[in-house]
């Protein structure tokens, strides 16, 4: 009660104590805007003073513009009157950590081009929510919760919701990899897997190895980690495994970081038997492999190409960190770690630590909707959907287009490089004619990659997929007949 502490004086008028008193508590920011305050009658009670004094203060207060009535419902507030321009002022941005900085830095929302309305947007590899099946997730909701009640609204377990742990390791079981050995816990998504793996298991200054390009996001949890990236270059059929090779025969290398299939960006599926060789070259230099199980479901030009976790049987060099957020409700934001028990075991203390535990609520609904077999289906609609679109892009690309290189096999994106073109002055001169992209630089661990660029297709139709890629092919040529002006 604002009023709790009130204490008259002898010496001012009762109306004008109960005035001053309200536009202090308003500038302390001890009421809130909006806030209602008692009724006249009420707080001349309260107070034991006449009603009318509080009448006239409230009239007072009204004049000001520090309160406003409205009829039948009473007096509230107005903070807008007192905008405290002397509070506490701190300088934030002299107080950031080198955390703070560099994630800051490397935060492309902030920095690349951002979507608009009207645009024509090739950045999102976000899946299409048109697709969703809205009527199985609604019933999976219910399902859930009259199952579960109240309890899975409650505090949940770090390592996970116990009937999605038990479904996920026969799924990954599925794919091959053998999980009698291994354990398994529940994340928020991969990025957070992957941010647990190098909180437990690096130290600022270890060295990392990974495909370059790779995947954006894990270049910056790695970067604001203090890790040191060692980039591999990428072939048309995946990683230079001669290049890896040389780079791991160094020494002090901590862990490697791959994306076998639909690799992000480049969109490359490693062949099995490549799969096995790059597998046998870590383990002959004993550095342990971090799998990231991108978009596998989406495989669509062959059979099941088994996981590199699935060659490592019966061993624990291969951790692997899965999530369904480029097919499956990216919201919910559910993701998980297969790996030797002891690695599961520290990154369930490490999760404590961080956030508790991943939304029983969303595992909850996840499990209901993956059990019902709602997913098999949805996998199989989305699969065509995005077959569709990857197979009318390419036709497109190479019409309007005609680039130095395409790599991948589809999925959400196509990667396509252009000889003597930078992809960010390109990107410009398309922005102007309302169509972005994402360029190829930023998925490079040493700034290189500048010829490249990555079309996202997953939220686009058809019609805005041959208009965007044809208004490329215009800019570009534009560019070209611009730089032999130049010359």
């Amino acid at each position: 009660m604002i009023f709790s502490s009130f204490v008259f004086n002898k010496e001012e008028p009762i109306y004008l104590q109960i005035e001053n008193y309200i536009k202090d508590m308003i500038k302390d920011g001890m009421v809130v805007n909006n806030g209602k305050l008692p009724a006249t009658r009420e707080l001349g009670k309260l107070l034991n003073v006449s009603r009318n004094s509080v009448i006239t203060a409230y009239e007072n207060l009204k004049c000001e513009g520090v309160v406003y009535t409205i009829k039948g419902k009473g007096t509230f507030i107005s903070i807008k009157k007192f905008i405290n321009e002397d509070g506490w002022k701190v300088k934030w941005e002299e107080r950031t950590n080198s955390y703070g900085k560099l994630a800051e830095k490397l935060d492309i929302v902030k920095h690349e081009i951002s979507w608009e309305k009207n645009l024509i947007s090739f950045k999102s590899i976000s899946p299409d929510g048109n697709l969703f099946d809205m009527d199985e997730f609604k019933k999976a909701f219910l399902n859930r919760i009259s199952i579960e009640g109240h309890k899975i609204l409650n505090y949940g377990y770090a390592k996970g919701y116990k009937p999605l742990m038990e479904y996920l390791l026969e799924y990954m079981n599925g794919k091959g990899i053998q999980t009698n050995n291994k354990d398994i816990i529940i994340t928020n998504g991969f990025t957070e897997g992957l941010e647990m793996l190098l909180t437990a298991y690096t130290n600022p200054g270890d060295k990392i190895i990974c495909e370059n390009p790779t995947h954006n996001t894990s270049i910056k949890i790695m970067k604001v980690h203090g890790l040191d990236i060692v980039g591999v270059n990428m072939k048309q059929d995946g990683i230079d495994v001669e290049e890896l090779e040389d780079k791991l025969k160094l020494g002090g290398i901590k862990f490697g970081y791959l994306i076998p299939s639909y690799h992000n960006p480049t969109g490359i599926v490693i062949t099995g038997e490549k799969r096995y060789q790059v597998y046998n070259i870590f383990k002959k230099y004993n550095v342990p492999i971090i799998e990231d199980g991108f978009n596998e479901e989406l495989l669509y030009n062959s059979t099941h190409i088994s996981p590199l976790a699935a060659l490592d049987k019966g061993g624990s060099g291969v951790v692997y960190i899965g999530s369904f957020s480029k097919i499956l409700f990216p919201g919910i934001r559910v993701g998980w770690i297969v790996g030797d028990k002891k690695i599961i075991e520290t990154l369930e203390s490490v999760k404590r630590c961080k956030n508790i535990h991943t939304s029983f609520l969303d595992q909850g609904i996840l499990y209901e909707y993956l059990k019902s077999g709602a997913f098999e289906k949805h996998v199989k609609k989305v699969r065509k959907s995005y077959k569709e679109r990857y197979e009318f892009a390419l036709e497109c690309i190479n019409k309007y287009i005609k680039p130095t290189f395409i790599y991948g096999e589809g999925g959400l994106h196509i990667y396509i490089g252009i000889d003597g073109v930078n992809s960010r002055e390109l990107l410009q001169k398309c922005y102007k004619r309302n169509v972005i992209f994402t360029p190829g630089d930023i998925f490079t661990v040493d700034n290189t990659g500048k010829n490249t660029l990555r079309l996202g297709l997953s939220r686009l139709t058809l019609e805005e997929i041959e208009e965007g890629i044809k208004i490329i092919g215009e800019c570009l040529e534009e560019y070209r007949n611009i730089g032999r002006i130049g010359l």
